[in-house]
């Protein structure tokens, strides 16, 4: 029964698929605009679903960090439509030429960005991924088949829906947004099994489900792991930029993948500005455990494991790590860093370069927060995920990693010798 109702889905969306990726830029950017305006309209609703999930997710004792990502009120609704307006604004990367040649054979070749066609994505507690994800791919002229978790399927069924209405009002294949209403995890092991149908799973969580996924399916995978993210504080770093700089990365939102989870201080200078950021980062609630070295410098913080060097808390708790120099600070991150994003904090051009270099993550910044790792705050609008994968697309996956190309070869009358 199951099987059969997922293959039904997926053939809708397949049928779907033609006649989104044969829109104009005109047509998908008007229906963008209707999903935001009835977002706007429908924010009450969407916050009396949402409080539905917010209180089983207490009642089951979700954890905070979980339920913080869960909730939504006014300002992230508005935050939701903003963002689909801002896709709108953006170049329709369908139909872009990146490459063209005249052959001395007489055929003329482009290669032409096209979409990818359906893409399914899996993900946890984040209903604002159901908007963004819904409105890059009909941007980028993709289906989207959506499988959120169980602890926000009142808000995402609200929010599909109304993109769904978006696509009816212009009479257009309600089928390119279809989310899975049902939660038994058997729904995506037999999505899984259709490549068929699916052009490619993006999924969002943590290690356990992306490992899940990738054994159990024959689809190409955009990987979005977890985000153990590190600051690292060189010796010729601003104190006061450290200072600030650390706090924001940990403590802005700490439910989030761009939070930095580690931070790496140089020996030189951690004497001088651990001390700071202990009482800055403790001021604030957020427990700290370091190595030996860190723990001689501020004897209040907790001992740190080597376990504590892998994890993503999503909480307010950071490790600590001090190294000899920024070779060792470089090691240390790509040893352990789950390859999201690391930023290093130093007035020093030619150690900035190093690191932007040598680092090996999706992400690498110089005196940034950690948390501008966001589609958003790259200008592409919103992002489907963070790829820390290197193939087919990495870091925020926005509208032109939503495609892919073909070519098109042209001729008068070409045939080979």
């Amino acid at each position: 029964m199951i099987k059969e109702e997922v293959i039904q889905i997926c053939q809708k969306a397949k049928a779907a698929s033609y006649e989104i990726s044969g829109l104009s830029t005109k047509v998908k950017n008007s229906i963008l605009k209707r999903a935001s305006s009835l977002i706007i309209d429908n924010i009450d609703n969407i916050i009396v679903e949402n409080d539905k999930d917010i209180a089983l997710a207490e009642k089951n004792n979700l954890e905070a960090a979980k339920i913080e990502r869960l909730k939504l009120d006014k300002d992230r609704i508005v935050g939701i439509a903003n963002s689909i307006n801002s896709i709108v604004t953006l170049a329709d990367p369908v139909g872009e030429i990146t490459y063209e040649s005249s052959r001395p054979s007489g055929i003329d070749v482009k290669r032409i960005r096209t979409s990818i066609g359906v893409l399914l994505t899996i993900y946890e507690s984040r209903p604002n991924v159901t908007s963004d994800v819904s409105a890059l791919c009909l941007k980028s002229g993709n289906v989207a088949i959506l499988r959120c978790g169980s602890d926000s399927i009142n808000s995402s069924t609200i929010i599909a829906n109304l993109y769904r209405q978006a696509l009816k009002d212009h009479n257009i294949n309600e089928n390119a947004v279809s989310l899975i209403s049902k939660t038994d995890r058997s729904y995506v092991n037999e999505l899984l099994q259709q490549d068929k149908y699916i052009d490619i799973v993006i999924p969002r969580g943590g290690k356990s489900l992306i490992q899940a996924i990738m054994n159990n399916t024959q689809i190409p995978v955009i990987k979005h792991l977890d985000g153990n993210c590190h600051t690292y504080i060189n010796e010729d770093a601003d104190f006061d930029k450290a200072v600030k700089i650390t706090y924001n990365a940990k403590l802005r939102r700490v439910g989030i993948c761009g939070a930095t989870e580690s931070l790496v201080i140089d020996k030189k200078i951690a004497k001088d500005v651990l001390p700071l950021i202990v009482k800055d980062l403790t001021d604030h609630g957020c427990e700290i455990r370091g190595d030996i070295l860190a723990k001689e410098i501020c004897p209040t913080i907790n001992s740190a494991t080597q376990e504590d060097f892998y994890t993503e808390y999503l909480d307010k708790i950071i490790s600590v790590k001090i190294v000899d120099n920024i070779e060792e600070a470089i090691t240390h991150i790509n040893s352990h860093s789950s390859s999201h994003t690391e930023s290093i904090v130093t007035q020093n051009q030619e150690a900035a370069d190093k690191f932007l270099k040598e680092i090996d993550s999706a992400n690498v910044m110089h005196n940034t927060s950690t948390q501008f790792a966001d589609g958003g705050e790259f200008g592409l609008g919103a992002e489907v995920g963070i790829s820390t994968g290197k193939l087919h697309a990495r870091g925020p996956v926005g509208l032109e990693q939503l495609t892919t190309y073909k070519y098109q070869v042209t001729a008068d009358c070409a045939t080979r010798k």
